[in-house]
């Protein structure tokens, strides 16, 4: 019986203890021990809680993977599929409606007989807990570092680059930040500001035009630009770590 081994390494949580090799060792293990033939892996570096997946969005192309050839997808734990319940169910009938198999080498459901879907519902709510809690515990330690003026994450503003997980000057994004701030304390509009930019050969931090919404983007970080730091709802600005570019 031929098989399609399938891996997911977590780029979210602090420590993903269950890598590539680990994970491949278990499902080949497994796949010999129960008469299946590993025909080929895919391997997603990918949070659980993604959707786009693009090697499980291969598997659940029902053009591309069939039975035949293929009976089943092992993957090495549940949660490697997906930590949300309704996700996890989704594809799991999506599968068993084209005959084939979603088995786990942690969880070998197959052999609880009757018992097998309410243990399954229950691992797989063990998970999703868990995975809310990951979530909870990096939104307070992102909300801790930047009531203390540190980079939590997110889109890095224009002028400054992203250096471990702190905010240091790009100067040539810089120099065009003091331009902007100095065009439009001459009373030029943003769009004459973004022409003017556009006409001078400047980008946008991806390489882009510049437009009014653009400029409008920059002005409304002044305070960032000053040396100050909020993030998401915080209301109040705080003193930042990283360097002002503008006085």
């Amino acid at each position: 019986m031929k098989a399609i081994g399938y891996i997911r390494v977590s780029t979210m949580e602090q420590l993903d203890k269950f890598g590539v090799e680990a994970q491949k060792s278990a499902i080949e293990k497994y796949a010999q021990e129960h008469g299946y033939e590993i025909e080929r892996f895919l391997i997603d570096s990918v949070s659980g809680v993604m959707e786009e997946r693009r090697e499980w969005n291969v598997i659940m192309r029902e053009s591309i993977i069939t039975n035949p050839p293929y009976e089943a997808i092992i993957t090495f734990k549940s949660d490697r599929v997906a930590r949300d319940i309704k996700l996890y169910y989704y594809y799991f009938y999506q599968l068993e409606k084209r005959n084939i198999r979603l088995l786990s080498v942690q969880e070998d459901f197959e052999a609880m007989g009757e018992f097998k879907e309410v243990i399954r519902a229950m691992m797989l709510f063990v998970a999703e807990q868990e995975r809310k809690n990951i979530t909870i515990r990096t939104s307070a330690g992102r909300g801790t570092k930047a009531s203390i003026g540190g980079f939590a994450g997110g889109r890095v503003p224009y002028g400054y680059t992203n250096v471990k997980s702190e905010l240091w000057i790009v100067p040539e994004e810089a120099e065009v930040v003091r331009l902007i701030f100095s065009l439009r304390n001459e009373g030029k509009s943003m769009d004459k500001i973004a022409s003017e930019l556009n006409s001078r050969g400047c980008q946008t931090k991806n390489g882009g035009a510049w437009y009014a919404s653009t400029i409008k983007a920059i002005l409304a970080n002044k305070k960032l630009y000053q040396g100050y730091y909020r993030y998401g709802n915080q209301k109040d600005w705080v003193k930042g770590k990283q360097k002002p570019i503008l006085e």
